[in-house]
């Protein structure tokens, strides 16, 4: 459809030699179905834009799938024929194709949690963010690969096991009736708890720590099955919120990588060593400025005693991920916390040489916090994900229930229905604002059948299905033309419907899934208000099929775009 109006300007002026600029939904729809500024075209043809608006007019009044071409000072707007329309929303929602093939591997770094503890809220919108992102990116025809690095070894990880030690009796996540990553969590803030009063336990994690790095087999094996009761709790928590991963790394596994590659930047002058045996990277003072003496700044890469440290590890790994899947594009979704860390990785990388390292992308995000403040792990006053599940799944339920005599629907259809309902309401909040913007979670507004919520959206795909059940059980068919078609809620939703492709490109390109999610709200308010406005079944026959065909096209672009998301949909709520 864009290619005819990009065709459109192409034929009034064969001489414009830039991109044309998007066709865009005018304010007001009475308009037209798409506008076009001319202003971009003005300053390459030097033209009055318009002149070049109404010649683009006079050119798309001739064109089959074209109803009408005005021009508005310098803007022309264009509605397209009911026949086109619609037909081309009904195909578009019928495809799910945004797929223009990229040619590139892209990897999706996300969650990286700790084995010292459960997921929390703010693991929740990193795995949400990055999960929504690889199904962006493969939607628009990215080759993804998703991936996990877990940090499972370090200080945090040996306190934990300290606080086992001391404490547990050898208690396990079976006999104390507890999921293994709540289990292994609740003596990490056990740790925090005594440590307050007995100073000696943090000396004593540090010992744990160098023994373990020594191979200490009594020490590994304590840390191998925590560890162990860690993952299978994970295991369940991500298959809850639909996270999946095609390579998980592991921090134990990857923590003396990199320091080959110092040493090869060292010889090659990126890297230098410093009077106290350090080995740093001079960071570009345009860049990273200078410090408050004027001086200039460095990041430490090795040790003085030749150890290596995190951004070594991430340096390694860097490389290491590359070597393992030949990806083109890296993108490491991480808090913005740690912004500064990973602009030197990615300076140092570049410096080093490697061809792929201006592909590196850290897609930051801003915290979630709670009504009264941020959460604090050691302390235990985290919103643990599966805690904030199981209280959303339970405020649904209740939800459900209000809505259904208990002989109408089976206890496990109501609790289908609100684990799912549960599920959208916390994806949807932490998907719909840029991700850079900080959160406060609401899980009573999050869970609201009305706004802009995950169980909005749900309810709209909701309403169409009931549409389409009843149309199914009185032998209905939906219309393949659409002549009869055309009030503004009909069209607005054929629109919404056709932008979606463009919408998941625009997403995709900018890394940012809140593109996606507030277009699908969008279709959910039109859906929504052509239910209310618009008659189907009881239209005539005619007319009844063509919105038929409507309906359904915008529930499959519901369900397209929920997916994306990962938000499950559901028939009746």
């Amino acid at each position: 459809m864009f290619s005819v109006l990009e065709g459109v300007v192409r034929e009034a002026f064969p001489e414009f030699t830039l991109k044309v600029p998007a066709f865009r939904r005018p304010p007001d729809q009475k308009l037209g179905d798409y506008a076009l500024n001319c202003g971009v075209l003005a300053k390459e043809l030097r033209r009055p834009a318009g002149e070049i608006a109404q010649a683009i007019a006079e050119a798309a009044s001739v064109y089959g799938e074209v109803a009408e071409a005005t021009a508005v000072g310098g803007f022309v707007n264009i509605r397209l024929r009911p026949e086109v329309l619609f037909a081309e929303a009904v195909k578009a929602a019928a495809d799910k194709n945004a797929r223009l093939p990229q040619g590139q591997r892209v990897m999706v770094e996300y969650l990286s949690p700790n084995t010292n503890k459960p997921l929390h809220l703010g693991h929740l919108r990193n795995g949400a963010l990055g999960s929504s992102l690889a199904n962006i990116l493969e939607a628009a025809g990215y080759d993804v690969v998703r991936a996990n690095l877990v940090n499972d070894r370090g200080v945090h990880i040996c306190k934990s096991m300290v606080a086992w030690q001391r404490f547990a009796a050898g208690a396990t996540p079976e006999s104390a009736g507890k999921k293994g990553d709540h289990f292994v969590g609740g003596w990490y803030v056990r740790f925090s708890l005594e440590a307050k009063t007995n100073p000696s336990l943090e000396q004593e994690a540090q010992s744990m720590l160098r023994l373990w790095e020594e191979g200490g087999s009594a020490v590994k094996a304590l840390w191998q099955a925590m560890n162990e009761w860690v993952y299978a709790g994970f295991a369940q928590t991500y298959d809850r919120f639909g996270f999946r991963f095609d390579k998980e790394y592991r921090e134990s596994e990857l923590y003396l990588l990199g320091k080959d590659i110092v040493q090869k930047g060292l010889d090659k002058g990126v890297f230098v060593r410093l009077e106290d045996g350090r080995v740093v990277f001079p960071l570009d003072s345009e860049q990273f400025g200078k410090g408050r003496e004027g001086e200039e700044r460095y990041a430490t890469f090795l040790r003085g005693d030749g150890t290596a440290i995190y951004i070594t590890q991430d340096l390694g790994t860097a490389v290491m991920k590359v070597e393992d899947f030949h990806i083109d594009r890296s993108i490491y979704v991480v808090a913005n916390e740690q912004r500064n860390h990973f602009q030197t990785l990615f300076a140092a990388l570049r410096a080093l040489g490697y061809p792929w390292a201006p592909m590196l992308y850290h897609r930051s995000y801003a915290m979630v916090e709670l009504p009264d403040g941020k959460m604090k792990s050691r302390e235990g006053t985290v919103v643990d994900a599966d805690d904030l599940a199981d209280d959303m799944a339970s405020m649904a339920t209740a939800a459900v229930r209000e809505r259904h005599s208990a002989d109408t629907i089976s206890e496990e259809e109501v609790a289908m229905r609100a684990e799912k309902i549960a599920i959208a309401a916390i994806k949807f909040y932490l998907l719909r604002f840029d991700p850079n913007t900080t959160i406060k979670f609401n899980p009573k507004e999050s869970l609201s059948f009305e706004g802009d919520t995950g169980p909005y959206c749900l309810y709209a795909f909701a309403r169409a299905q009931s549409i389409l059940s009843r149309a199914k059980s009185n032998g209905m068919a939906v219309a393949e033309s659409f002549a009869n078609l055309g009030e503004l809620e009909e069209r607005a939703l054929a629109l919404d419907i056709l932008d979606l492709p463009r919408t998941i490109q625009s997403a995709a390109g900018s890394y940012d899934p809140s593109v996606v999610a507030n277009h699908m709200l969008k279709l959910a308010r039109d859906f929504n208000v052509f239910y209310q406005k618009i008659p189907v079944l009881s239209a005539n026959q005619e007319v009844a099929q063509q919105r038929l065909a409507l309906v359904q096209a915008s529930a499959e672009a519901l369900r397209w775009a929920l997916s994306l998301l990962g938000i499950k949909t559901i028939d009746a709520m």
